[in-house]
């Protein structure tokens, strides 16, 4: 694979399609064609499933009468805008049919189209609306068609999953549920899905969560919070049962029991268990204890978040390599922390009984003095305290600051890490000049966990080309590198004794021997070795 192809393998360019072609081919290359990369087909999918999902929200807020009936305009100019943006994406593949590898190949393409699975399903989301302007339809009999616009989801699903099946032909169902769950080879475009669709119930019912504390929201929607928390519940509990049960496929967890039981006191794991356990401890013990109060824990959900980014795994490794200094400033920290509130009780008890009642209540005050956030709710009164504040507060921002600076620092150390070893991995793949898929994929994986914008990949991928090319010139490598390496070592020799050769056709030999006999430089066998090359040279010059 040559350096260009790797580039367009491994980066993101600018798609050319030439203006030259017919209006037909050109449109559809630009706005549908899914073998053109860089082209619009994927942002048209990922918008077009965005407006799907906002319209089954719509439809859900729609049957509380408290947030429709004042906002029902507004919920009808967006049901309006729905419609003409599925319209108008329903006429534009119409009209591109016969450019689809699908039907062209029929002699009426758009009938063709027109009868196919996926152009019903636009249809059927649109035709209510429309309907409705020709024909008395009861409202809440258009609701529930209007509903049927989630099947347009399947436009996106079915060839993920037919992708899906054909990677995993033969292989058992737990290595299938596997490759949907874990990141392999195997998951493709349905492993994305999934995560996505994990990604996106943490967030609604984190959210859920958050508004279900406003008390005027949570009277009109409760029903509909239960609902969500239930479903919510549901998924995570299935995603949960589906890691623990397919584990035994992820290298390390291989044994039945142990392998799962690893697993399971995993970080990740006891996060996905925190995250569903409050539901099942009110339903089943409710009529034992007043659980209500775990309903907060349903927050922890927001941690499932932390498996989908390479941050969390970064500061993990930042945190775990600064640890000793971390836990010395912090001992430091806990040694002021208790010497300032003892000195607080000491000069304001007398002064200040009912604020500085004790040195474990001081200890509020000793935080936020040391800390620099000065709430102001408790502060010295005499004299003495006001001069200690004074110099505690100056003496903790610096101990206060240590802390951020060591991980600041140590994280940028770590991202600087974990590039160059990006770095060297792209130069072990380059050594052979081939990139493979599995390769590729591990470049493009890191990428995004290092945040690494195409550009940057690019320089990367250009820093590593510079020190295989360098590598590739034996004669800039050290002795011992050379040494290590058979090939270097043949051709370094090569390389010297050429030199030598050169030397002896532009020397005087008589001047040089000369030098060397008067000085004694070189040692005998020095003096015969050049000898021999000389008179070969010369006689391979006399021929």
């Amino acid at each position: 694979m040559s350096n260009q192809s790797i580039e367009s393998q491994l980066l993101s360019h600018e798609v050319e399609i030439s203006s030259d072609l017919p209006f037909r081919k050109w449109l559809y290359a630009w706005l549908l064609d899914p073998h053109i990369e860089g082209n619009h087909q994927k942002s048209i999918d990922h918008w077009i499933g965005l407006l799907i999902v906002a319209n089954l929200f719509a439809l859900v807020f729609e049957h509380v009468p408290a947030i429709f009936e004042p906002n029902q305009v507004w919920f009808h100019y967006f049901d309006v805008i729905s419609v003409l943006i599925f319209t108008i994406e329903y006429a534009v593949r119409f009209y591109l049919a016969p450019e689809d590898e699908e039907f062209k190949k029929h002699r009426f393409a758009r009938a063709r189209y027109a009868t196919s699975p996926f152009a019903i399903i636009d249809l059927v989301a649109i035709l209510p609306f429309f309907l409705q302007a020709f024909i008395s339809i009861d409202l809440r009999f258009l609701r529930f068609l209007r509903l049927l616009r989630i099947l347009k989801l399947f436009r996106v699903l079915i060839p993920a999953y037919k992708e899906f099946v054909q990677a995993n032909k033969g292989r058992t169902f737990r290595q299938k549920m596997h490759a949907l769950v874990f990141p392999s080879e195997y998951g493709g475009e349905l492993h994305h899905m999934f995560d996505t669709f994990i990604v996106i119930w943490v967030i609604i019912s984190v959210l859920a969560v958050i508004f279900e504390s406003v008390h005027s929201i949570h009277y009109l929607l409760n029903l509909e919070f239960l609902i969500l928390d239930a479903i919510a519940v549901s998924i995570f509990t299935v995603e949960y049962c589906l890691r623990l049960y397919c584990c035994v496929e992820e290298p390390g967890y291989q044994r039945a029991v142990a392998g799962r039981l690893k697993l399971a006191k995993s970080t990740s794991s006891i996060i996905d268990l925190l995250a569903i356990a409050p539901f099942f401890l009110e339903v089943f013990l409710h009529h034992l204890f007043d659980l209500r109060f775990m309903r907060v824990f349903r927050l922890l959900r927001l941690l499932k978040l932390t498996r989908y980014t390479g941050a969390t795994q970064s500061l993990s490794k930042v945190v775990a390599r600064e640890w000793p200094v971390m836990a010395a400033s912090a001992f430091i920290m806990l040694l002021l922390v208790v010497m300032t509130a003892s000195l607080g009780y000491l000069f304001e008890h007398e002064a200040q009984p009912e604020k500085f009642e004790n040195i474990p209540q001081s200890i509020y005050w000793a935080v936020i003095t040391l800390a620099s956030v000065g709430y102001g709710d408790i502060s010295p009164v005499t004299p003495a305290g006001r001069a200690m504040t004074i110099v505690l507060a100056l003496i903790g921002i610096g101990i206060f600051a240590i802390p951020a600076a060591l991980l600041s620092s140590a994280f940028s150390d770590q991202l600087k890490m974990d590039r160059e070893a990006l770095v060297n991995k792209l130069y072990e793949m380059l050594a052979d000049g081939n990139i493979d898929e599995s390769e590729a994929e591990y470049i493009k994986h890191e990428a995004k966990r290092l945040h690494l914008s195409d550009e940057e990949v690019r320089v990367l991928i250009e820093k590593a080309k510079r020190e295989r090319e360098l590598m590739d010139d034996v004669s800039v490598l050290p002795l011992h590198k050379i040494a290590s390496n058979t090939d270097h070592t043949i051709e370094h020799f090569k390389h010297l004794l050429g030199q030598v050769r050169q030397l002896s056709l532009l020397t005087d030999q008589d001047k040089f021997h000369a030098a060397v006999d008067s000085s004694e430089r070189l040692t005998e066998t020095d003096k015969k070795l050049w000898t021999l090359i000389a008179l070969q040279q010369s006689a391979s010059n006399e021929r």
